[in-house]
């Protein structure tokens, strides 16, 4: 079993504390996390982009000539994909990117990510994590405390509103709970900051 140092917020260790093999301790599969990257990112694309048909563009409803005796190609429209404000042919239509991938690739995803943060002395285990307000600089401070000066994501066991309150104006700072945590998440912050209790959440969920 992995074993890291339980910090408290003051940044003073206070004892050790060991993570399961099961989520924390595997060999990262670099495969999977990058399908679910991707599947994470493609489900975030809007795919609001659209362009106007023939049937669509405004006018266009009199044949612009004759058929025969012009002397000129027959056009039925002037809305036409050949002609100079005329629908788009193959434009692009609303669509979802999203995809799903199998439940236990998912997991192992998670795995591999927390995984990764434990073998790159990346992950931060506090005892616990409470504000008794919302005060941003307190928050800094804590940071401060723990030598976190890069991108970091805060995970608790519960939602801590004084927490995600504190936290929300500091740029690369990102709090979720233990259920909220995420590949993509884990993997674009330089710093996992969790405490005892959410590390025990999602053990108890992927072990």
């Amino acid at each position: 079993m992995p074993k890291v140092t339980l910090f408290n917020v003051s940044g003073k260790e206070v004892g050790d504390i060991e993570l399961a093999d099961s989520v924390f301790g595997i060999t990262p599969n670099t495969y999977v996390l990058h399908d679910a990257v991707v599947s994470q990112q493609a489900s975030l694309r809007r795919g609001t982009h659209k362009t106007k048909g023939r049937s669509e563009v405004r006018g266009g409803g009199r044949k612009p000539w004759k058929q025969k005796g012009t002397g000129r190609a027959r056009q039925g429209s002037i809305r036409a994909p050949q002609w100079k404000g005329g629908g788009i042919v193959f434009g692009p239509t609303p669509r979802s990117y999203g995809f799903k991938l199998p439940k236990k690739v998912r997991r192992l995803a998670i795995k591999s990510a927390l995984s990764s943060k434990v073998i790159d002395n990346e992950i931060i285990v506090l005892d616990q994590l409470t504000m008794n307000a919302p005060k941003t600089k307190e928050f800094t401070a804590i940071l401060n405390n723990l030598n976190v000066a890069r991108k970091a994501l805060v995970v608790t066991a519960t939602y801590e509103d004084n927490v995600a309150l504190s936290a929300r104006n500091i740029p690369g700072i990102k709090f979720v709970t233990a259920e909220g945590i995420n590949v993509l998440d884990v993997l674009v912050y330089d710093k996992l900051i969790i405490t005892k209790d959410a590390v025990a959440k999602v053990e108890e969920v992927l072990a």
